[in-house]
């Protein structure tokens, strides 16, 4: 399951160093696919092809976000997802859109750093 962030953040940003998937950006900024990892073009579901240095519209203009296909739960990395372990307000949660088990994140893990 990707980490979402609640609307009860308040933007102090403690979070966002703390990605090993470079997964979360400010609100109102752009993000790309390669950020953070070795990406060079991403299937989408839809089956087109994007290339991963491309800006991607940000996920909200308000708050702190993340980009769920970038988010492993720190799977690969630590024992638990750094942003909760880090965010003074606890609003970095479960996103119940996006349920993965340990197998797919690891899978995304070495997809997302080949």
């Amino acid at each position: 399951m990707a980490i979402m962030i609640t609307d009860e953040c308040i933007n102090c940003g403690a979070c966002e160093p703390e990605c090993p998937n470079t997964a979360i950006y400010e609100g109102g900024v752009e993000w790309k696919w390669s950020d953070g990892t070795d990406l060079k073009e991403v299937e989408m579901e839809d089956g087109s092809v994007v290339d991963a240095t491309a800006q991607q519209e940000p996920v909200s203009d308000e708050f702190y976000y993340i980009v769920s296909g970038k988010c492993t739960e720190c799977t690969g990395f630590h024992e638990e997802p750094q942003c909760a372990a880090v965010c003074p307000v606890d609003c970095c949660v479960d996103d119940p859109d996006y349920v993965e088990t340990e197998e797919e994140l690891t899978a995304k893990k070495e997809w997302l750093h080949v």
